[in-house]
């Protein structure tokens, strides 16, 4: 599917919400809450009274990499993406060009054998594309100090051209991101869970909300060419996989926080229908087709009419939610992107359940 609507470019988040004003924190952004095709105004703090004892939102954990970096190749100035670490070391990275105002434009990768000197004494060599259906990613062999210690020393976070300015990593990371042992993160925030802060994760858990941690590691977006994502590593905890089967065991719903933590979920599923621990690669590309199995909500921001990750939200509330949605959006003014506003699908309320309030504990 692609949205037949066009958003304007005043509707994207230049800058995070607690630099828009004083007072402000990260939870200063809006809520649009559908509910099938029914659709709510809300703040973003208002989440807990939106939500049920007995709610389950599962979480990513990722950490967001410090993944563009500086280099050169030839004569000519690049900025490196890191997007992907390899099983056998290598890295996947996209190949930029400085557009001169502190953000980049697209080149194409490679050729293969085509080396790029980095920072700190880090050199890049070029092997093959990651994916046959094209050239912007590629696979490449790092050689020096290592690559992690490279971006923490000199590396800064992807920036967008909607944005205004560099900001500091600690912008692009969420309160759930734990840093992974071998220096692997996220190429791009996990962008859904920015505003919630750890007071509200409390208030959450002080109602009966439950979190069930899971960590999917995202690769750089795919804003040229709209491909579908490429595989990413992810892993789903036993203590996890044992909690979202017992909500959905009983009356609570599985309310994903982003649609990285619904691909980590859905690639956990079993033949039949149980979560299980796994951890691995995931090619799952979620379509209306091929549906949803566990999640019965999402949290997530506002995706461009193009994006892949559209057919991901159809999945899980419909097409016709979906258009309601971003009309409502668009008509709200929210804001775009990953310093944007947020939207919550939730199933339609059936009438005839009673449910709990927002003074539910």
């Amino acid at each position: 599917m692609t949205l037949a609507v066009r958003v304007p470019p005043e509707l994207s988040a230049r800058v995070p919400a607690e630099q828009r004003g004083p007072g402000l924190g990260r939870d200063s952004v809006r809520l649009l809450v559908s509910r099938g095709t029914e659709v709510a105004h809300h703040a973003f703090r208002e989440l807990p009274g939106l939500l049920r004892a007995g709610d389950l939102l599962v979480v990513n954990t990722s950490p967001t990499l410090a993944a563009a970096v500086d280099g050169e190749l030839g004569h000519a100035r690049v900025v490196v993406h890191f997007s992907t670490r390899g099983d056998d070391g290598r890295w996947a990275v996209e190949l930029r060009d400085p557009d001169g105002r502190g953000t980049t434009r697209a080149r194409a990768g490679g050729p293969a054998g085509a080396r790029v000197r980095l920072p700190g004494g880090v050199r890049l060599v070029f092997e093959e594309p990651l994916s046959a259906d094209g050239e912007r990613l590629w696979w490449v062999r790092a050689s020096g100090p290592g690559v992690p210690g490279m971006l923490r020393e000199h590396g800064r976070p992807i920036r967008y051209s909607y944005t205004e300015r560099d900001q500091p990593l600690s912008a692009y990371r969420t309160v759930f991101a734990l840093d992974s042992a071998d220096g692997s993160g996220s190429a791009e925030m996990p962008s859904a869970a920015r505003p919630f802060t750890a007071r509200m994760v409390a208030e959450l858990v002080s109602r009966g909300v439950q979190f069930a941690p899971l960590t999917l590691h995202t690769g750089v977006a795919s804003a040229e060419a709209h491909e579908p994502p490429y595989p990413e590593r992810f892993a789903v905890p036993e203590a996890s996989a044992r909690l979202i089967n017992a909500v959905r065991a009983g009356d609570g719903r599985v309310i994903a926080v982003g649609t990285t933590a619904v691909r980590a979920v859905e690639s956990a599923v079993g033949p039949d229908g149980a979560v299980r621990a796994r951890a691995g690669w995931t090619d799952l590309v979620i379509t209306p087709e091929r549906g949803v199995r566990v999640v019965d909500g999402l949290l997530t921001g506002l995706h461009e009419p193009e994006a892949s990750h559209l057919l991901m939200l159809e999945a899980v509330a419909g097409r016709a939610a979906i258009g309601r949605g971003y009309e409502e959006a668009l008509r709200g003014r929210y804001l775009w992107h990953e310093f944007g506003d947020v939207h919550l699908l939730l199933p339609a309320e059936n009438p005839h359940t009673e449910h709990c309030s927002s003074n539910c504990r």
